[in-house]
């Protein structure tokens, strides 16, 4: 009787191994219980390593890394490495250069692919442009089989050159001699002969073709104003959905009043005489005290309350936007009702700002769109975009018909308000611009940005004249400048209040630092009154918290909204006003 074995038979092992034998009277049946050991695999040449290495000096396959120690393979356990440096396994170290990695990285990011390090790129294209296994890169696999695994330092194909073989020829310069006409001397701004700009001068715009035209105006919508505005390297940048969600002629505004004009012939934007208080006196003249109870509620916005301001210098009437798409104009005395209402914004009201004499107010909102009104008629005078989102805008006080605004492309944009021209680009910023607050008599700026930095510009000179910068600053959503024009108070985002010098060297009060309030996250202007004594600010609770400005001391802290007050304006003539403003849509006016 055999017995099946690996090493042979013998008497030892047949002692071992049981057989039984099955006897019948037709055949007899031989079963060996001994499972199959794998030792059939045993071969000299091979080396086995030990389970707890983690490096080895020779290439060993997969298949014999992962044998069983000793016996057959369990089928019900997991294989697991024997060392984890990880929780879920072994990590592996893998070398790569820095130049191969800076290459595949920015490959990624203006391809949508790159090849994969830990794959044997042996027969991947990462360099020659030949042809995609399909499984050798990572991202989008149907771009790196169109371009080949091409990476951006490689000619792509040529299906997808964009007949950059052709190389463009630059058109004749001109005669320097000759300033107008046929000839004229082009220099530098001469463009090429087949981009159809051969005439245009130093000083002509670019003007959009035949077909881009017909594309614009198909809607029925006439974008003709809005170009106007943008410089041509944004028309590269801006889609044409951007452009198309930036309607311009469609504004309109609703006056809620019983009539627009008294019996002598005024509108709201007269002063009233009627009252025991001089509106027409200046803001500050006169001591002030923390207010202490609530007024009057104006029911403002539906879906939350962005901002607030006062009516320059007489404080009459409060200009309110919300994220209802509208601005509002409401009554400070009298009634306090709503007087008017603008509509032209498709998406929410980031920012308001009245100019001095507050007959017209600026608008920005989240559709892109910077929008100028006049105040009086409700009527929209001009819309100016750049196909980026505004995040802040104020005029010059000292020249009315400009302004600066923020967007979130890191820029600030400087607008003429008569001719919607782009007069001035401030690009230092590596983050979305927050604030812009003109100091130092309207001759320097100072502005703040996502990129935790604070930056003092010339006006009209787009170079930083102050860099503040340290390690232990946040970001600063909100600023304001206080009544005397010295010092800035900054919210930021680590739940203080930051002053700052508003003249030459623009620097930081360690003195002066206001906390205690949680505005982690969001954008709560703080307000000052009018003497200068208090400073005030939400929070995210919906509290509204008083400090001294000389002690820097909490006076005063009230529940004033059911959510995060964003702004606190104080009236500029009464003694103890103040007007409150927050997303759950109330504006609330305290005495």
């Amino acid at each position: 009787m055999d017995s099946l074995n690996h090493y042979g038979s013998s008497s030892d092992e047949e002692d071992t191994n049981t057989t039984h034998t099955l006897t019948s009277t037709s055949k007899a049946m031989i079963v060996n219980t001994a499972p199959d050991t794998g030792f059939d695999q045993l071969n000299r040449d091979r080396l086995y390593t030990a389970p707890t290495a983690t490096e080895l000096s020779v290439n060993v396959t997969y298949e014999d890394m992962n044998q069983p120690v000793v016996g057959p393979i369990n089928p019900f356990s997991e294989r697991r490495l024997a060392t984890q440096n990880t929780v879920t396994g072994h990590v592996e170290q893998q070398a790569i250069s820095e130049s191969d990695f800076r290459t595949q990285m920015r490959t990624f990011e203006s391809y949508g692919y790159a090849r994969d390090p830990s794959a044997n790129t042996s027969n991947l294209v990462g360099q020659t442009g030949h042809g995609v296994n399909g499984t050798g890169y990572v991202g989008d696999l149907s771009a790196a089989a169109q371009m080949r695994g091409a990476t951006i330092f490689d000619r792509a194909p040529k299906a997808f050159r964009h007949n950059q073989d052709q190389k463009k020829k630059r058109a004749n310069k001109g005669d320097p001699g000759v300033l107008e006409g046929e000839h004229a001397y082009k220099g530098p701004w001469a463009g090429y002969d087949d981009d159809g700009y051969e005439d245009r001068g130093p000083q002509q715009e670019k003007q959009p073709d035949d077909e881009q035209a017909e594309t614009d105006n198909a809607d029925g919508i006439d974008y003709g104003q809005v170009d106007d505005m943008v410089p041509e390297e944004v028309h590269d940048d801006a889609t044409q959905q951007d452009r198309k969600s930036q309607p311009v002629g469609d504004e309109t505004t609703k006056f809620h009043g019983a009539q627009e004009h008294d019996y002598l012939g005024r509108t709201y934007m007269a002063v009233p005489q009627d009252l025991d208080v001089n509106l027409n006196g200046e803001p500050g003249s006169q001591a002030c005290f923390i207010p202490k109870k609530l007024i009057h509620t104006w029911d403002g916005h539906k879906k939350g309350t962005t901002g607030i301001r006062f009516f320059p210098g007489s404080g009459h009437l409060l200009l309110s936007g919300g994220m209802d798409n509208k601005v509002k104009l409401w009554d400070v005395y009298h009634d306090r009702s709503l007087l008017r209402s603008y509509m032209g914004h498709s998406k929410a009201v980031r920012d308001i700002a009245f100019n001095n004499d507050g007959r017209r107010f600026l608008s920005a909102g989240y559709d892109r769109c910077v929008k100028l009104w006049d105040t009086e008629t409700g009527q929209c005078i001009r819309s100016f975009s750049t196909g980026k989102i505004p995040y802040c805008v104020t005029f010059n006080p000292a020249k009315q018909n400009v302004f600066l605004a923020g967007y979130s492309d890191k820029k600030i944009i400087q607008f003429d308000c008569n001719t919607g021209r782009i007069t001035q680009e401030y690009d230092q910023h590596l983050g979305a611009v927050n604030t812009i607050t003109f100091v130092d008599g309207n001759r320097r700026f100072i502005s703040t940005s996502d990129d935790k930095t604070m930056r003092a510009w010339e006006y009209d000179i787009p170079v930083v004249i102050k860099y503040i910068a340290e390690p232990d600053m946040h970001s600063m959503p909100a600023v304001t400048l206080h009544p005397s024009k010295k010092w800035i108070a900054c919210q930021s985002l680590d739940n203080q209040i930051h002053v700052y010098g508003a003249q030459d060297r623009f620097k930081v009060n360690r003195k002066k630092h206001f906390s205690g309030h949680l505005v982690a996250g969001y954008a709560c202007k703080p307000g000052f009154s009018p003497d200068g004594k208090f400073m005030s600010s939400g929070d995210s609770n919906g509290n509204v918290w008083v400090w001294d400005w000389k002690t820097c001391k909490v006076l005063k802290k009230f529940k004033a909204h059911t959510k995060v007050v964003v702004n606190t304006e104080w009236h500029p003539h009464e003694t103890s006003k103040m007007a409150t403003c927050s997303w759950d849509g109330l504006i609330h006016y305290w005495d």
